[in-house]
């Protein structure tokens, strides 16, 4: 059994980017993922080859991302809402020259500059693609701090298997939270890139990493072969947890600090004998439509937690084809969904899918 240590999410998360060998970061300070950023000065100077740079804007530490990630070395960037919008050219231009890079996002309330408490409300952007064009990040959307580890080893993996941006999609409460976690994460797994930048050493044809492509029939063809690959992942790569879903009538949907919400609230439904249970998507592109449609043949309603206006309960409504009504319970602005909450949408839901 591994040993555990007391950590903050947000430290947690550099310390597993460099156990997954990233030793190139650039990022620049926004509450309230600073504690990246500021353990990343630390740690990687003492990283043999490893280099920490604060970037004078996001724009230009995406463009640094961009820079070594063509050359086949792993790199991370991280920020929070109003920071990533200023690097979604940037996670474009990586998704167009198919790059790998880790992102993190560690969401603040918004639209604007918001306010620095917690918030799910980047969900359109990061599953949506971030940028312009058309586009997939794999989006990995952790409820602990265990997680934030094991996601941050994974989101690198993904990224090199499929040669695409990944983001880690936290909250400010995720970022901030302290808890025991394991930093046994294995092998870090070792992908051929005969596509980097490396230099010919006159033994191979140059490579290209380019996004430009002036003829629209080169173009048409390149995107499609990309969403080739993209489907490979939403085959492959599609994680979710289930919590006493067996039985369950009513299943709740929610990822991060709302899903861990969520379980206080089933719990106590369950106490009143209310058949409730919850799919907790993991990846939130590429989402779990399956196993959601699949849901929606036993259960008589949905509620879809999150701490936006509801975004992702687009995605659940999509995934269940209209089969069973979707409620939404939600709190915004940085305010949290309570226990109570939730409770009271599940009961809502019990009374429509007709429950006593």
């Amino acid at each position: 059994m591994s040993e555990k240590v007391l950590m903050k999410g947000n430290e947690a998360m550099a310390e597993a980017a460099i156990m997954a060998g990233c030793k190139h970061y650039f990022g620049y300070p926004i509450t309230p993922q600073t504690e990246v950023a500021a353990y990343m000065s630390k740690r990687l100077p003492k990283v043999d080859g490893g280099v920490f740079l604060q970037a004078e804007s996001e724009v230009a530490a995406i463009n640094m991302v961009i820079g070594v990630a063509s050359t086949g070395k792993r790199v991370m960037t991280s920020s929070s809402s109003p920071g990533v919008s200023l690097k979604s050219e940037g996670l474009s231009y990586l998704a167009g020259c198919d790059l790998p890079a880790l992102v993190i996002n560690v969401q603040r309330g918004g639209p604007g500059l918001g306010g620095i408490q917690p918030s799910q409300s980047d969900y359109f952007q990061a599953t949506r693609g971030g940028g312009h064009g058309d586009y997939h990040m794999l989006v990995l959307a952790p409820d602990s701090v265990q997680e934030m580890v094991n996601l941050t080893f994974k989101g690198f993996d993904l990224a090199e298997k499929y040669r695409m941006p990944a983001m880690i999609l936290a909250d400010g409460t995720m970022g901030q939270m302290m808890e025991p976690v394991s930093l046994d994460m294995g092998e870090v797994t070792k992908y051929e890139k005969n596509w980097a930048l490396t230099g010919t050493k006159c033994e191979r044809e140059p490579n290209i990493v380019n996004s430009l492509y002036i003829d629209p029939a080169e173009l048409e063809k390149i995107n499609f072969e990309r969403y080739e690959r993209y489907k490979m992942v939403e085959e492959n790569e599609v994680m979710y947890e289930e919590y006493l879903m067996d039985d369950a009538e009513i299943c709740i949907v929610a990822f991060g600090v709302a899903a861990r919400v969520s379980k206080n609230a089933i719990d106590e439904a369950r106490k009143k004998g209310i058949k409730v249970g919850m799919i907790r998507p993991i990846t939130l592109w590429p989402f779990p439509k399956d196993v959601l449609n699949k849901a929606a043949d036993k259960v008589k309603a949905f509620v879809s937690v999150e701490l936006s206006m509801g975004q992702m309960i687009e995605d659940v409504k999509l995934s269940i084809e209209c089969k069973k009504p979707v409620l939404l319970c939600n709190r915004v602005g940085g305010m949290i969904t309570t226990t109570d909450d939730v409770l009271k949408s599940i009961e809502e839901a019990a009374k429509i899918g007709g429950e006593n």
